[in-house]
């Protein structure tokens, strides 16, 4: 009887919390998005991003993550503006943090899906931002209600891509990077949370497996049990192009995987682990892996207010920007 009860009140806390965050986000965010932009000048918009992100999941997992890094680098360029989506010599997808994105043919297969029903009225912001949140989805994450609105930048210059938040960079760096763009620290650990999804090239990440910082040995927050692991992966002097899980074990699941990975000394990404062993940035690591609760934080709630909150960064409303016909080229 009393695990029953246990269980009731479980469920109703997650019921309320869910709850909490619909309402969240459904707020008007001061920005000109509102959720159910389209609620009438094109009610299938959403659905259809949904379907198609769907579709392409399922023949090439590798898309989901994708997605939500396209969004994350598009947000933190010039805003949340579709930018990234511009194909051609200088563009911002052409910057070195961005050659290897994928998911483009997602956004491109959705947007001309939309265009065949409602021509002239969704933007390539919002379909991205849609897919980000429905590629959450796929991988078992929660949904939430995506503000709509955002009208497409007509600017995309690949040296505006220079000032990402960087992999190697120490966590200071990366909560002025946050903060410039009013992000707090609990939305960076929680937002980088989103490497629960996908992979990183043994180029991005094996230095720290030899010579780290010119020491002749490995670096030292590495799990020496997870060392060999990671070495036969990435061999030295090896292809510097191969793909290893960001999470290991549970490379396409959203959960809190990534964030048991880190209190491990299993984090890929030397930026990644430094979440672990920065102090500001520990204390949110171990709030999202402690027990479930009112008091606690739920990453999976929490990783949608930060999305909400990253996916309205410098938005393009009313009659600034444009609508694209085609997301990958200005009108």
């Amino acid at each position: 009887m009393a695990y029953y009860y246990y269980n009731s009140i479980n469920k109703m806390v997650t019921i309320i919390i869910f709850l909490v965050l619909v309402i969240d986000v459904t707020m008007v965010f001061g920005q000109g998005t509102r959720v159910g932009f389209y609620s009438s000048t094109c009610p299938r918009a959403e659905s259809i991003v949904q379907s198609t992100v769907k579709s392409h999941f399922q023949s090439d997992p590798t898309v989901a993550p994708g997605l939500l890094r396209m969004h994350f680098h598009d947000c933190f360029v010039q805003g949340c503006d579709g930018s990234i989506l511009i194909s051609g010599a200088g563009t911002e997808r052409t910057a070195p943090p961005n050659t290897l994105l994928r998911g483009y043919e997602v956004i491109d297969d959705a947007k001309q899906q939309i265009e065949a029903v409602c021509p002239g009225v969704v933007s390539c912001a919002d379909i991205l931002a849609l897919a980000a949140r429905d590629s959450v989805l796929v991988t078992k994450g929660l949904t939430w209600s995506v503000p709509t609105g955002r009208r497409d930048g007509r600017v995309s210059r690949a040296s505006d891509a220079s000032n990402l938040p960087g992999f190697t960079e120490s966590v200071d760096a990366q909560k002025q990077k946050f903060a410039a763009k009013g992000l707090n620290t609990q939305d960076l650990v929680t937002l980088v949370g989103g490497h629960t999804i996908g992979t990183s090239a043994c180029q991005f990440f094996s230095y720290r497996l030899y010579n780290f910082n010119s020491t002749g040995g490995p670096d030292p927050s590495i799990d020496a049990t997870f060392l060999p692991q990671l070495q036969a992966l990435c061999p030295q002097n090896g292809d510097g192009s191969k793909r290893v899980a960001l999470d290991t074990g549970s490379v396409n699941n959203f959960d809190t995987s990534y964030f048991s990975n880190l209190r491990n000394g299993r984090g890929i990404l030397e930026s990644d682990q430094k979440l672990w062993t920065d102090a500001s940035t520990k204390v949110f690591v171990q709030r999202y892996l402690g027990l479930r609760g009112v008091l606690g934080l739920r990453f999976a709630v929490e990783f949608g207010r930060s999305m909400v909150k990253m996916s309205n960064i410098e938005v393009l409303t009313g009659t600034n920007g444009e609508i694209r016909k085609v997301c990958s080229a200005f009108n």
